[in-house]
């Protein structure tokens, strides 16, 4: 199997690093090669802060997953996350040299490009330009300018930014475990790739993805990514929670959590008890399930009313922004017993479990269905999508180079002036177009750079 046939999704998480190799089958759908998984060490919050070990973590993670898979990895679509992601709306235009002919992808490039070059704070860097809604001359609200004719081509712009040193300190990791990073990707757009339908981001939807060390938010409306942020908390904190509140390892209060862990102090018994093992002969210790619940609800509500503050900021309250799907809930965070629930109430809004395997073709135990996959599916789906628009450009180069040879082509230059002048201008459009670098690899080739002048 060559490299080209599939593609891998790198997810490097505050406590699992996943790495997940598939390709697409004939019918669209996701075939699931591999899968390796590993624990997390070196990543707090979603930041690296211990180079080596999350070098270690990164070649267990891979090197299981092409064990499982039978392929040797090279290529990997990375996300990102952390609270130094921040986000900001901007509009921007551009002038078009020659009105009469139309718009193509290359002048939306160039606007893209003209927003990329806006000075950010000391050491931030922009990591996506996301376009929302275009402008052509006085004609507003168009979703697709490409084939339009137009002078000024304007755009709103949803601007997504993290610190250099985080993006730099995530590149050399990969770099030095052995592998090249095709595209960065902010991890809550990879998410909704994998558990939001179409509907729901047209009808209003905000995911919210509960990892370990963050809270990831991305608010969808009209089909159009709206707002996207990082809260700094995530199942760690619930767990850190545990341990002080209980008085036990950290061991301990996970397995409690994930076991016996309740959103909603009112549904459980306070008669009914869990024994933890004592250390080193001391007296096994008794704790309460409604203690333990009630531990647990005064964190996640912390956290859903951040993620309240957010809707608010974004306006779900207000009737022409309303999220009329909801909430869609995913990462490990989202197992907890009740949380929908707690969810509906603290927030106003009807949610739903996102699970990540409605693409993928071959999930028959049902491995890849917990939600704590649904980023790595993600970056996977990313990836596969880059690879495919690199395959379709490059059979369109292909195509353009074969027509001079077709016989009716010749006879369309004999006849017109204008058909090898359009020629002309499209070839190195073509050329262009599959050398484009989607989402975050602009922002990687900088990174490789910078390590190459290092070294």
């Amino acid at each position: 199997m060559e490299n080209q046939e599939y593609s891998v999704g790198l997810d490097i998480g505050t406590t699992k690093i996943v790495a997940i190799v598939g390709r697409r089958n004939a019918h669209g759908k996701i075939e699931v090669l591999g899968v390796g998984r590993s624990k997390s060490l070196g990543v707090h919050k979603g930041i690296v802060n211990n180079i080596s070990q999350t070098i270690n973590s990164i070649r267990m993670a891979v090197a299981e997953a092409e064990r499982s898979a039978g392929v040797p990895i090279t290529k990997v679509t990375v996300g990102i996350a952390g609270k130094h992601i921040r986000s900001l709306q901007h509009s921007d235009y551009i002038m078009r040299e020659n009105p009469e002919e139309f718009i193509t992808e290359d002048d939306i490039d160039i606007l893209k490009d003209q927003v990329k070059k806006l000075v950010m704070l000391p050491g931030e860097e922009i990591i996506h330009v996301l376009p929302q809604e275009y402008k052509v001359d006085s004609e507003g609200e168009i979703h697709e300018p490409i084939g339009m004719h137009g002078k000024r081509l304007e755009a709103n712009f949803h601007v997504v930014v993290g610190q250099m040193g985080s993006i730099r300190n995530i590149a050399r990791c990969v770099k030095e475990a052995g592998l090249e990073m095709e595209a960065l990707t902010l991890e809550p757009l990879a998410s909704s790739e994998a558990v939001l339908t179409k509907e729901e981001k047209e009808a209003g939807v905000a995911i919210v993805d509960i990892g370990g060390g963050t809270t990831d938010i991305a608010i969808f409306k009209d089909n159009i990514i709206r707002h996207t942020c990082v809260i700094p908390y995530g199942g760690g904190i619930i767990t850190e929670d545990i341990k002080e509140g209980c008085s036990i390892i950290e061991k301990h209060a996970e397995q409690l959590k994930v076991k016996f862990g309740s959103a909603l102090p009112e549904m459980e018994r306070e008669s009914t008890y869990v024994t933890i093992p004592g250390l080193h002969g001391r007296p096994d210790k008794e704790i309460s399930l409604k203690t333990l619940a009630q531990i647990i609800n005064a964190r996640v509500e912390e956290i859903l009313e951040m993620v309240n503050t957010e809707l608010k900021a974004y306006g779900a309250y207000e009737q022409k922004k309303k999220l009329i799907a909801g909430i869609v809930l995913t990462g490990g965070g989202s197992n907890l017993k009740h949380i929908r629930q707690l969810a509906n109430y603290t927030t106003g809004f009807d949610s739903r479990l996102g699970f990540a395997n409605e693409y993928i073709a071959n999930d028959k135990n049902q491995f890849l269905k917990g939600p704590e996959y649904a980023t790595s599916i993600g970056l996977l789906m990313e990836s596969l999508k880059i690879r495919d628009k690199k395959t379709t450009a490059a059979e369109a180069v292909q195509t353009k180079e074969e027509q001079p040879a077709d016989g009716h082509h010749t006879d369309l230059q004999e006849h017109t002036e204008e058909a090898p002048k359009e020629i002309v201008h499209e070839e190195p459009v073509q050329e262009k177009r599959r050398n484009k670098l989607t989402f975050g690899q602009s922002l990687m080739e900088k990174v490789k750079k910078f390590f190459e002048e290092v070294e």
